[in-house]
């Protein structure tokens, strides 16, 4: 017997094992009620056990009621993102399910239970369920549905309705529950189903349906439809007022759409989609589904993130392509989600790898000219970038890569609610195609083309598909193990990394070296060029640290790996060796306008201009020369001189850092840095700053944990040059420096912010320690309240001046880092801003300085959305004086919290200050303008 008939022949067995399995059936009356957003739904359930347990409980997926308070698994998914929106949600606006009563076939009632997890109901039977036995249970209950603003699930305002994972759904059973809970991810665990549903549903709404659906008819409750459906996991349902979808009919399936371009005509979109399903029929295989629900909503929630997310106006892509991606990207996902059932809570990279593998050969097919920004590659100026040159599919191995080089990169095994944001929307998603594209390249593109096939047609429908059933149908049609693939690359976050040392000619053959340079024993590509032509290629694998070869010669002048860039290596730069000599290997320098994309064969550096802002200094334009690209690199640069037309001179900065990531976790980051500064702290008085300094990060297992830990070892040397008009007011050394080492233990995490750090600094003159926490705590009644504690002590201190010593509202800032707009003002609005450091308070005390200690307490509490009520108390002492009690109390406007803070005092030491004259001097605000800082605003809940 053949290799293919006796794989064929097993293919057949496994399928009839599989199908032989009974399903669960599901009968649901269900009828929405507008007035209330409620469905109230009369569910019978014949459940199969076809375990090899007896069962004496059921439990079941309720995610509608995910959405019922502060505390489920969905809610602290979405404070874990930084989105309130749940947590600070109305009542009326939050869903829940109320069940009424549960009974089994002999009408006796059954127990039934709430799990510490909320949205998982547990059902105890009467009596155990053996194996391969049935029982009857008959529930029913009331489905408030939450507003669509948290996920696009539940009710819209204008009366619309999207259902998905919205009624009661026996969890799996495999040797033990499977209990998730709903975390916005998309992964119901649930067993396929006979599912009947009989809607009614209100009149002058028009309902499409991933089930076959019959004739509507008109009740009195509004209008009735049956909705079937055969080996499904759950009934989706949209429900809107205009009629947006059309049903486009091809001879592959029924493909049900709203999405549109349109600057496209509606013909033009059919023949897209009928090409797009005549390319899943031919990559996938027959459909075993008569309708596809391809949504507009199911695109949104996993888009194809890119530049095709700007807005109209500006969109590169012509409106065929953007159309036919978002097509195809939304069809495969729906496609797989609605066949190959595996359990995507853990598994979920293999429907990615598939999805993504057939994007790429989708574009290789029919655009294999299109480029990642589209029509912006032709622009003067823009062609060129490097990023103009990448090929559309070549944002994959970017954004891959992109976390590979932050070192936020996760192992594709790792479970999908274990994933960032970024890793779970497209990093890992992009990886997972990596790989089967990887696989292609090594095995032979038409042998995993065909065992794809060969695996959707054999496990299609199959309940619980696993891992292990994709790598033997991988294995069977590679004359190579894969063992590589499978424990390498997706069970590790191990990058690629290869390197060409010590090449030695002769007239007839190259012998070179191959360097693994991270240990990862998978295979490698090496190309033979000649003048940029391909003369030769050859696969290289069990290469554990470094092994020698030996290749006939072609002619070849350059040898390079990995050149057609298919393996999604870590670091690309020192891919080549030139065979022509060693100077000729020197890559050439490349001065570049702004930042672009990582180019292997150029050393590139960037130039852009840039503009800083103080009150001594004015609006300082300049250059800022540098060499980071978009992705991460070790070695750094960073120097941005800038011209001071106030005081008609030179300023600036610049820095050199080297970057060391080590594992997920644990130590993950040592970073090197020499780094200096010149600026002016008052008219005609200059500073310059010189610091080397070494940190040190450490990070928890858990990713989306936002905890943090860093150690800083500093030795900042300040020198400074005082215009002769000031010099009196100076009554320290101009020139001095500080050893400082500051460990900081953050947790940044929108309902409750944990942080501390301790500060030791030692000089000349002085050596002192500081300490700060500080918590906010949001409460279950949105209620919150920030308390800052700091405390501070003088071990020694030679200095007769209070330059060096604590303040209360404003700290002198000797080691020149706080971002003071104008940092020796003591009037007028600059002296107004503050920045919480050291005592934290807001009102301007006389006499504000400690040289001995200092202990203070900061806390503010809202009243009613950004406005709250701040209160700061607090002791200091000086040498040879008695502590004094200090205190301030007022009004704060959280507007943007650490970014955009407004301070009103109201009773202090100073008596009413409200009632003051001069009041508006005495407001303080807080503003933060440096972009990096307000980007990270915005993309925090991705990293």
């Amino acid at each position: 017997m053949n290799k293919s008939l006796l794989l064929f022949s097993l293919f057949c067995f496994l399928l009839v094992g599989r199908l032989s399995l009974a399903q669960h059936r599901n009968k649901l009356i269900a009828t929405i009620d507008p007035a209330t957003n409620e469905i109230q739904v009369k569910q019978q359930l014949t459940y199969h056990n076809d375990s090899e347990h007896g069962l004496s409980s059921i439990y079941f997926n309720d995610w509608n009621h995910a959405y019922s308070s502060k505390k489920t698994a969905l809610a602290t998914r979405f404070a874990d993102e930084f989105n309130r929106s749940l947590y600070f949600a109305k009542d009326e606006e939050r869903g829940r399910t109320i069940i009424n009563s549960v009974v089994d076939q002999n009408y006796t009632g059954l127990k039934w239970e709430r799990t510490a997890q909320r949205d998982i109901v547990k059902i105890h039977l009467d009596k155990p369920l053996p194996p391969n036995e049935s029982t009857q249970l008959f529930i029913t209950y009331t489905l408030k549905l939450p507003n669509s603003r948290f996920t696009d699930y539940g009710y819209y305002p204008d009366g619309s309705y999207y259902l998905k994972d919205w009624y009661l759904s026996p969890a799996v059973f495999d040797g033990e529950w499977m209990l998730y809970s709903d975390k916005d991810l998309g992964d119901l665990y649930t067993d396929p189903a006979e599912t009947t549903i009989d809607l009614i549903y209100p009149e002058g709404l028009n309902l499409v349906s991933n089930f076959d659906s019959g004739n509507n008819s008109i009740s009195l409750d509004g209008q009735q439809i049956i909705l079937k459906g055969s080996n499904r996991k759950n009934c989706e349902i949209l429900l809107t007022r205009d009629k947006t979808f059309t049903n486009h009919v091809t001879r592959y399936l029924t493909l049900v759409t709203d999405i549109e371009a349109e600057k496209y005509d509606k013909i033009s979109q059919g023949v897209s989609i009928h090409k797009i399903a005549e390319f899943i029929h031919e990559n996938l295989g027959d459909y075993p589904h008569t309708n596809l629900l391809v949504s507009e909503i199911q695109y949104n929630d996993n888009p194809l993130y890119g530049l095709n997310q700007l807005p109209s106006f500006i969109r590169p892509y012509g409106e065929k392509f953007q159309f036919e991606m978002k097509v195809l990207k939304t069809a495969l996902d729906s496609y797989l989600g609605e066949t190959l059932f595996f359990d995507k809570r853990k598994d979920r990279w293999v429907n990615d790898a598939i999805a993504i593998y057939l994007m790429i050969k989708f574009v290789e097919k029919y655009y294999p000219n299109q480029k990642l920004i589209g029509k912006l590659a032709k622009i003067w100026g823009v062609r060129s970038f490097h990023l103009a040159d990448m090929g559309f599919n070549e944002q994959y191995a970017f954004f891959s890569m992109l976390a590979a080089r932050k070192n936020i990169d996760q192992a594709l095994s790792t479970p999908n609610d274990s994933l960032i944001r970024f890793n779970q929307k497209i990093a890992n998603r992009y990886k997972a195609g990596l790989g089967l594209a990887y696989l292609a390249e090594f095995v032979g593109e038409e042998r995993i083309d065909s065992t794809i096939l060969d695996f959707f047609n054999v496990h299609k429908l199959s309940p619980n598909i696993e891992v292990a059933d994709f790598k033997n149908v991988l294995e069977q049609c590679s004359d190579n193990e894969l063992d590589w693939f499978f424990e390498e690359y997706v069970k590790t976050r191990k990058k690629i990394d290869y390197k060409i040392k010590r090449i030695r000619k002769t007239d007839d053959s190259i012998t070179f070296i191959l360097k693994n340079k991270r240990g990862t024993n998978v295979p490698i590509s090496l190309f033979g060029l000649k003048k940029d032509s391909v003369v030769s290629k050859y696969w290289f694998k069990d290469i554990d640290t470094s092994k020698t070869f030996t290749i006939p010669r072609n002619g070849e002048d350059r040898l390079v790996l990995n050149y057609d860039q298919k393996i999604p290596e870590f670091n690309q730069r020192d891919n080549w060796k030139t065979l022509n000599g060693f100077f000729s290997s020197n890559k050439p320098l490349k001065f570049q306008f702004f930042k672009d994309t990582e180019d292997p064969y150029y050393n590139q550096v960037f130039y852009v201009p840039v503009a800083n802002f103080n009150i001594y200094d004015g609006v300082t334009p300049g250059l800022r020369i540098y060499n980071k690209t978009f992705l991460e690199r070790p070695f750094q640069f960073d120097i941005a001189p800038t011209y001071s037309f106030l005081e008609k001179t030179l300023v600036g900065k610049a820095s050199l850092r080297y970057r060391q990531y080590h594992g997920k976790s644990g130590l993950y980051l040592s970073s090197y840095q020499l780094s200096g500064s010149t600026s002016h702290f008052q008219v005609n008085s200059r500073f310059t700053t010189l610091t080397p300094s070494v940190l040190f990060g450490w990070r928890p297992d858990d990713l989306i944990s936002n905890r943090r830990q860093f150690l800083l070892a500093r030795h900042r040397s300040v020198f400074r040059n005082i215009d002769g008009a000031i010099a009196d007011e100076i009554d320290t050394e101009p020139d001095y420096s500080v050893f400082n080492v500051r460990f900081q233990d953050i947790d940044n995490h929108i309902i409750n912010y944990k942080s501390w750090w301790l500060d030791a600094q030692h000089s000349a003159d002085f050596t002192k320690l500081a300490f700060e926490m500080e918590y906010r705590w949001l409460y279950e009644n949105n209620r919150q309240f920030n308390i800052r504690l700091f405390a501070g002590k003088f071990l020694r201190n030679k200095t007769d001046s209070d330059f060096f010593s604590f303040a209360l509202d404003r700290p002198t800032d000797y080691l020149f880092d706080l971002d003071y707009l104008g940092r020796s003002e003591d009037s007028g609005l600059y002296s107004q801003q503050i920045i919480i450091a050291e005592g934290g308070f807001k009102s301007q005390l006389p006499d504000p300085f400690a040289n001995d200690w200092m202990a203070t307490a900061n806390a503010s509490v809202n009243v009613w959305r950004w406005i709250e009520l701040y209160g700061d108390i607090g002791y200091l002492k000086n040498k040879g004086e008695n502590a004094r009690f200090v205190y301030d109390s007022g009004v704060r406007l959280n507007l943007v919290t650490d970014y955009f803070e407004l301070y009103f005092p109201l009773h202090s030491n100073n008596g009413w200050e409200i009632a003051q004259p001069n009041y508006e001097e005495r407001i303080r605000f807080l503003v933060t303008i440096s972009p990096r800082t307000l980007i990270g605003l915005f993309t925090r809940k991705w990293f």
